[in-house]
């Protein structure tokens, strides 16, 4: 009998949908995929065990006090082994799978129980979508949807429709025909029949088939874990493909008591929506006010609801008080928060490298999302445009079938390590078998088996169509099919117990380190001249992230650093891979440099090393400059100490030697009688920014001041007070000794001596309840731009002129810091940059001054080489 092309012609029809119906697919996507977001981010918004006890008031309302503590406890447990978040992933794809298939399940079941016809054409369908495996269902989920949660769902919900459909139908088709007939009999419409007599009386039947759709959804979302479904179905198959048993128990629990919440509470649940369940859980209440019948008394719903919102109010209020937490420090923000998807295999140099890009990108200002996959649906994925990237892609040989399929819509980014060798290898106890060729004739040593990988692996694909033919080790030989831990587990054991074994392997490893191994020689050459690594990255990628690209194109690492890398991994553990990669940088520093180069970021200057002392005023401009200037110097290398002074002391130390610099002289006016005093033992190092000026300021909404000439005769306006600032600066010397008496202001105005964080709280008081207020200020200032304030003039020009803003040093500091004499020779910054500071700082709050200077740098890519560049 001729072959029917079945498979081809469903291959054809699939293909022929998304080609032409991608529109609706997309609707659909949007969709699943937004109701997913909404609840995942109601689900993961609470603190766990505030959420945990949510559960379990909901747990007590339906099922009582018992279930209700063991509920607590088991979401409690579900937190302590750090699986809540994919718990409550998988939860929020089990609630979204459910509702669709309620929605659509519930009224096929209706419209089949009054139609026969219908229900003779639903029930093979039925029977289809119930026995056909459940893995089959994620391949067209793939083709129509990409990776991630979307085809998850739409998988889950074809796969747990029937028993919602088949319970339905047969709920109203088991209410007695008796009541219908009496229904029908006074003239009842059909639909209040349907909606009075039948579903009510059929309710216990549907329910049922709800809670096995929920069951169903359940197993079927573990599975979408392969395709990149979030939750603990991604956990599950991490473990399963690395057999990893402390992981695969702890996901297995923790899906475990999920499973068992859910199947209780949507059981349960029919005692609270079905009239007869409520009228027997009200007799039965009734009974249970002694003893320990007490234990079986369940709350109102009213008292439930309270619980529940109280909790929930309780839950919102601390997540939006409590702080992200981001371990990877954001070294260049070059990224910009723009997010980089990234596929992975779940072999060692895969996971491996693609933890170290995580960590790189993300400390470059990336938001890296790293995802395991099969190697299947990594490739499918990356060409449909739902992965950006993936870093283990073997060519030319072993993924050449995945390349042939999907190049034209794949960029390959070039090749990172190599070359590779794929290979069968025996311990070397084995005796006589050094090569393929030996190896047919030892097939019952061996008991006829080579231990293979992942079925989907181009190495399991060559050593079938190739090199067991061209060996003739398919006529004695089976080669078994499984995963990469499960082959690494298998040789532990029998390397252990000294028994043969051959097994597909590939260079380099960390087997061939752990192990005595005997690689068999390729005499015939059938597995090809050997790979290299490249990173494979969805087409369009370099054009959209071109910086990332160029990174990825330069990426090399050799095998001493590959290895190393893997065994830092392998020694943190699973589920703390990156802090085996922040472990592996540490030992090797000037990686991220070297990797992902962003011009001058944290290079060492000539002088690295050098610890100069830098002091400062307690001004705006002088903390946002010295900070920033702290900040630069520690990137290169440099070990400064900062401290503050007022001005008279810093003048002092500076002429002494005891401070190395600082950056706040306003000069030549601010503070000439300064500088003329200790000028000989300072060096002017130069101006970094010009056109201030020293003002006298009033809010704008006292009329008639304009300048300080408006002044006179308004003393009681101002209550006598002009509201200074330290009494050591220049500009409160030259206040009182000039400016006031050049406008006849001695006598009427008394300058308050105290700090500029004493005036401007002052005038944002008085400002606040619009009262005349008289300040000292300076240009710049972030005031102005806070405040509507008036400047008022100087037609006499007591304050002198314009001061720029220099930096000064003692005599000793050019020779002293060279390179650093010569970065702030050339320093200069604009008003817009150093107000954008100052509010950065101001932002900030005191105390958190680094954080708000490097919030700037991070909005200012390249300062650091701006104001300190090292020649490479």
């Amino acid at each position: 009998m001729p072959r029917l092309q079945v498979g081809d012609w469903i291959n054809s029809g699939v293909n022929w949908l998304r080609d032409n119906l991608s529109w609706l697919f997309d609707f659909i996507s949007s969709v699943v995929q937004g109701m997913y977001d909404a609840v995942n981010t109601v689900l993961g918004a609470p603190e766990p065990l505030l959420f945990a006890g949510i559960l379990a008031v909901l747990a007590w309302w339906l099922r009582g006090l018992v279930p209700a503590v063991l509920a607590f406890l088991g979401f409690a447990l579900i937190d302590s082994i750090e699986l809540w978040g994919e718990a409550m992933n998988t939860l929020a794809l089990v609630l979204v799978a459910g509702v669709i298939t309620i929605v659509f399940a519930v009224p096929l079941g209706i419209w089949a129980s009054r139609n026969r016809a219908v229900s003779a054409v639903i029930r093979p369908v039925l029977d289809f979508m119930q026995t056909m495996p459940a893995f089959v269902y994620l391949i067209p989920g793939i083709f129509f949807f990409g990776l991630g949660v979307v085809p998850g769902v739409v998988a889950t919900v074809i796969f747990s429709m029937p028993p919602g459909v088949r319970m339905t139908e047969l709920g109203i088709r088991q209410v007695d025909t008796e009541l219908v007939e009496a229904a029908d009999a006074f003239g009842t419409h059909p639909r209040r029949t349907l909606l009075r007599v039948q579903l009510p009386l059929a309710l216990p039947t549907i329910m049922a088939g709800v809670n096995q759709v929920i069951m169903l959804a359940l197993s079927m979302v573990v599975i979408a874990g392969m395709v990149g479904a979030e939750g603990l179905g991604s956990t599950v198959f991490q473990a399963i493909s690395s057999v990893d048993v402390a992981m695969g128990f702890e996901g297995g629990i923790a899906v475990v008591i999920l499973a068992m919440y859910l199947d209780r509470m949507t059981s349960a649940l029919n005692q609270r929506v079905s009239p007869l369940a409520r009228r027997a859980l009200a007799r039965e209440q009734a009974k249970a006010l002694s003893g320990f019948k007490v234990l079986r008394w369940r709350p109102a719903t009213s008292v439930a609801m309270v619980g529940v919102v109280a909790l929930a109010l309780v839950a919102g209020g601390m997540h939006v008080f409590s702080g992200d937490e981001d371990d990877s420090k954001v070294s260049a923000d070059v990224g910009k928060g723009q997010s980089v998807n990234i596929g992975y295999i779940n072999w060692d140099e895969g996971v491996a490298s693609t933890f170290l890009w995580k960590e790189l990108l993300e400390q470059r200002g990336f938001k890296p999302k790293v995802q395991s996959y099969d190697v299947g649906a990594l490739w499918t994925g990356m060409a449909a445009g739902n992965i950006d990237l993936q870093t283990d892609g073997w060519l030319p040989a072993t993924h050449a079938a995945y390349w042939s399929k999907y190049k034209d819509k794949l960029e390959n980014l070039g090749s990172w390590y190599g070359p590779t060798s794929l290979e069968v290898a025996v311990p070397s106890y084995v005796k006589d078998v050094k090569t393929l060729d030996d190896l047919e004739k030892k097939s019952s040593t061996f008991k006829g088996k080579i231990i293979g990988i992942e079925p989907g692996a181009g190495e399991m694909k060559l050593m079938q169509d190739k090199v067991m033919p061209a060996y003739g080790l398919n006529k004695n030989f089976t080669l078994v099919k499984g995963s990469t831990a499960a082959m690494l587990s298998q040789l532990d054991r029998s390397y252990a117990k000294q028994e043969p074994i051959a097994v597909t392997l590939w260079s380099p490893h960390w087997a061939y380190n752990k192990y005595h191994l005997t690689k068999l020689k390729d005499t015939k050459g059938a597995f090809g001249k050997g790979d290299h690594v490249d990173t494979i990255a969805r087409k369009g990628f370099s054009q959209k992230n071109p910086q990332v690209a160029q990174w990825m194109k330069n990426f090399k690492l050799s095998e001493k650093q590959l290895t190393s890398l893997e065994s830092e991994i392998q020694d943190a553990g699973k589920g703390k891979e990156q802090q085996g990669v922040r472990a592996w940088l540490k030992k090797n520093p000037g990686m991220v440099n070297k990797l992902a180069p962003v011009p001058g970021a944290d290079q060492k200057g000539k002088d690295a090393g050098a610890a100069p002392k830098i002091g400062y005023f307690p001004w705006d401009e002088d903390v946002a400059t010295t900070y920033l200037w702290k900040n630069v110097l520690e990137r290169r290398g440099y070990k400064p100490s900062i401290k503050q002074y007022d001005v008279g002391s810093m003048f002092t130390g500076m002429s002494s030697g005891q401070v190395d610099v600082e950056f706040d002289a306003w000069l030549p006016v601010g503070q000439k009688q300064y500088w003329d005093k200790y000028k000989e033992n300072l060096v002017d190092i130069g101006p970094w920014y010009d056109k201030t000026s020293l003002d006298i300021a009033v809010p704008s909404y006292v009329k008639g001041v304009k300048s300080l000439a408006d002044l006179k005769g308004k003393g009681s306006t101002f209550k006598g007070r002009i509201i200074g600032i330290e009494p050591g600066t220049g500009q409160m010397k030259m206040l009182k000794n000039k400016v006031l008496p050049a406008y006849g202001l001695d006598k009427e105005y008394k300058v308050s001596d105290g700090s500029s964080p004493a005036m401007l709280a002052q005038l944002e008081r008085s400002y606040a309840k619009h009262e005349p207020v008289a300040v000292v200020l300076w240009t710049p200032h972030w005031a102005y731009s806070k405040y509507q304030i008036t400047r008022l003039a100087d037609p006499k020009k007591a304050f002198g002129a314009n001061n720029e803003i220099r930096s000064l040093g003692h005599k000793s500091f050019p020779k002293k810091y060279p390179e650093f004499y010569g970065w702030l020779k050339k320093w200069h910054m604009t008003n817009q940059e150093l107000a954008s500071l100052e509010q950065a700082v101001q932002e900030a709050g005191k105390g958190n001054e680094e954080k708000g200077v490097q919030k700037w740098m991070d909005a200012h890519p390249g300062i650091v080489d701006k104001m300190a560049p090292v020649a490479s």
